[in-house]
């Protein structure tokens, strides 16, 4: 059974093309992780572009303390139950941890995310060239995929801990160099994660997909975050790159509601979610 949007206005579905005419526009992209079909149906009737159905769900739904023992049965899962909830809104879903180890695994991995979970793109994270192997791979097969730089969570031991990534010179440069080559390899969309804010910036104008921030600044061509960080709900500490839109709201759909037109109007990020 579906879950219809909650008082949806009518509007064109979102695609992956029409995302860069929105980058070309200057049209702000917001995009919001989600895990089942209610909060699906929410972020749908507030406009929302992009739902992320995002292995964070490992941490903020599960209760881990990291991303990667999520199995690729809970990504189709979860993908299957956002898609109840969206008529118009963009599914994205999370290629998890190892499902995407080579080009035969990500093939198998995205054929149940899309086919099984109804995603319209996978995300994967990295820009090594067996990354990129496999972004070529999937796209030439019409496998839309969104490509993830920066702080990367599925790397978080070998990264040895959650951290900005690109502040020094190289490091910078290192970055740049895996955006161009992750766009080289048919890479449709671009997740900047952690980054310093004037790098984030030069990088969504020197490269041609749209660029989405979460702590990397205002100058991405949109914005994501987790969905329990925007609502204020997520045990711990909420990052300092996210918001409570849900403080001085009277309800969730107001919440989702106030964090889309912020990101539109270029109030959000602010200066004080600036990372670096």
């Amino acid at each position: 059974m579906y879950v219809q949007a909650v008082d949806a206005p009518q509007r064109k579905p979102v695609t992956v093309p029409g995302l860069r005419v929105m980058k070309a526009r200057g049209e702000k992209i917001v995009a919001l992780t989600c895990y089942d079909a209610s909060f699906a149906a929410h972020l749908e009737a507030a406009g929302v572009d992009i739902a992320l159905v995002g292995d964070s769900l490992g941490m903020v739904v599960q209760g881990r303390t990291s991303t990667l023992p999520v199995t690729l049965d809970e990504m189709v899962y979860h993908s299957a139950l956002v898609a109840r909830g969206l008529t118009a809104t963009l599914l994205i879903a999370d290629l998890p941890f190892m499902s995407y180890r080579d080009a035969g695994y990500a093939l198998s991995s995205s054929a149940r995310l899309m086919a099984e979970g109804n995603a319209a793109m996978v995300k994967l994270e990295g820009g090594a060239d067996w990354v990129c192997e496999v972004i070529a791979a999937l796209t030439a097969r019409d496998v839309p995929v969104c490509a993830h730089l920066g702080l990367t969570p599925q790397s978080v031991h070998k990264l040895g801990g959650y951290r900005m990534q690109g502040k020094s010179q190289d490091a910078a440069a290192h970055l740049q160099a895996q955006a161009r080559a992750v766009v080289e390899a048919g890479a449709e969309l671009l997740v900047l994660e952690s980054v310093p804010h004037a790098l984030a910036a030069q990088m969504a104008r020197e490269i041609a997909i749209p660029v989405i921030g979460i702590g990397a600044g205002a100058g991405c061509d949109g914005q994501v975050l987790v969905l329990y960080d925007m609502l204020g709900i997520t045990p711990g500490r909420r990052p300092k790159f996210s918001r409570d839109f849900l403080q001085g709201r009277e309800s969730i759909p107001a919440a989702i509601a106030a964090y889309a037109g912020d990101v539109r109007a270029g109030a959000f990020p602010a200066s004080e979610n600036i990372l670096g």
